[in-house]
């Protein structure tokens, strides 16, 4: 992902089998500030703590119980991954948690300290295999509930996701 006038070049792959597209992104970090910034252990108590925090910031900056409900799944659907398969529950890692207020958005960030993670190698969730499987839709409902999705590797090594929710879309 680079920067050029103001916009993020992201390549998105579809399936593995698809070829790669790309699509600019509005650069919306620039107008942002950081309203919360926290390092959590790789527990599964550090995912509702992340979620009530995420929460919380969501209703102090206006959105409404849905959206907040819709904010809180995706969070915990990323915490949960990045302990459980970025940390492995390791004591000795983190996930590192980060909430960003624009003008009519906000941005959560998500990062763990895991060996990485390459998007195009998961199951498609609706394929008739795994309908009935126990897990394995986690990025499938956080891309349903938020507005912007941003996987990628993280700048020290494992997996960087943003969330981006927009204040009164519907």
């Amino acid at each position: 992902m680079t920067s050029e006038a103001g916009y993020f070049i992201v390549a998105l792959r579809l399936t593995p089998e698809a070829e790669t597209h790309t699509q600019l992104m509005p650069n919306r970090e620039s107008e942002e500030k950081l309203k919360i910034q926290k390092d959590l252990d790789s527990t599964l108590t550090s995912v509702d703590s992340a979620e009530a925090i995420v929460v919380k910031a969501a209703q102090e900056l206006g959105f409404d119980d849905d959206d907040q409900h819709q904010i809180g799944m995706a969070v915990r659907e990323c915490m949960v991954n990045a302990v459980v398969h970025g940390n492995r529950y390791s004591a000795h890692k983190k996930v590192h948690l980060k909430v960003l207020s624009g003008p009519d958005h906000m941005a959560v960030t998500i990062a763990d300290e895991g060996s990485g993670f390459d998007l195009s190698s998961l199951p498609d969730p609706l394929a008739p295999e795994n309908l009935l499987r126990q897990s394995g839709r986690g990025i499938l409902l956080i891309r349903a509930f938020m507005d912007e999705f941003d996987l990628h590797p993280g700048a020290g090594g494992g997996t960087e996701v943003r969330l981006v929710k927009h204040l009164n879309k519907r």
